[in-house]
Order: structure tokens, then C-alpha cells, then sequence
């Protein structure tokens, strides 16, 4: 059983950033991705990252510029360093982890708000 556990949500003002983090149970290097997607209000799950084990990272539109994902095999983690928030990034932001079926973390709230 994969379990993915999201810290690092929290209120933050507009400009400001935040980094959230996916703690993994067991080794992350069997997944052949890994990624953050969020949820706003109202609106359905859209991807923000991904990070996959062969190939170059993607982001969405968004998120280009930044926020910057990046994993460390050691420790069973995969990051989300988020600059230059703005309100419109309020959202539940989720981890996920692909190997031959997906996984979700049960999601960490971050508010852009002044």
C-alpha cells in the first residue's frame, strides 16, 4: 500500500511563497512519475507539476517561471518550491505518484490572500 503524506500548505500573502512537500512510504524510485496537481474551488484537479524518472519535468502554464518540482530518491520525496504566489494559486495542492496505477495524497491547503 502506497501511502503519500503532503506538508507545507499554509496562508501566505501575495508574492510570497511557500514549499510544499510528499513524503513517500518506501522508495520513490519505482515510480515512473511523480507530480503536484491542485484543486481550486469550484474547479476541477489540474496538473501544476510533474517530475518524471526518465525525462524532463512539466509544468503547467501557470506554474512556469515559478514553481520548481524537484525529488530526492534518498529521502523519499518529492518538492514544490512556489515563488511569487499570486490569490489565484489558493487551492488544495495533492502529490501523485504513478507506477502501475495511481496515487494520491490526501491534499494540503494553500491560500493566497492578503
Amino acid at each position: 500500500q502506497v501511502q503519500l503524506v503532503e506538508s507545507g500548505g499554509g496562508l501566505v500573502q501575495p508574492g510570497g511563497s511557500l514549499r510544499l512537500s510528499c513524503a513517500a512510504s518506501g522508495s520513490i524510485a519505482s515510480f515512473a512519475s511523480m507530480g503536484w496537481y491542485r484543486q481550486a474551488p469550484g474547479k476541477q484537479r489540474e496538473l501544476s507539476a510533474t517530475v518524471p524518472v526518465v525525462g524532463r519535468t512539466n509544468y503547467a502554464d501557470s506554474a512556469k517561471g515559478r514553481f520548481t518540482i524537484f525529488r530526492d530518491i534518498a529521502k523519499s520525496t518529492v518538492s514544490l518550491q512556489m515563488n511569487n504566489l499570486r490569490p489565484e494559486d489558493t487551492a488544495v495542492y495533492y502529490c501523485n505518484a504513478v507506477r502501475t496505477e495511481q496515487y494520491w495524497g490526501q491534499g494540503t491547503l494553500v491560500t493566497v490572500s492578503s
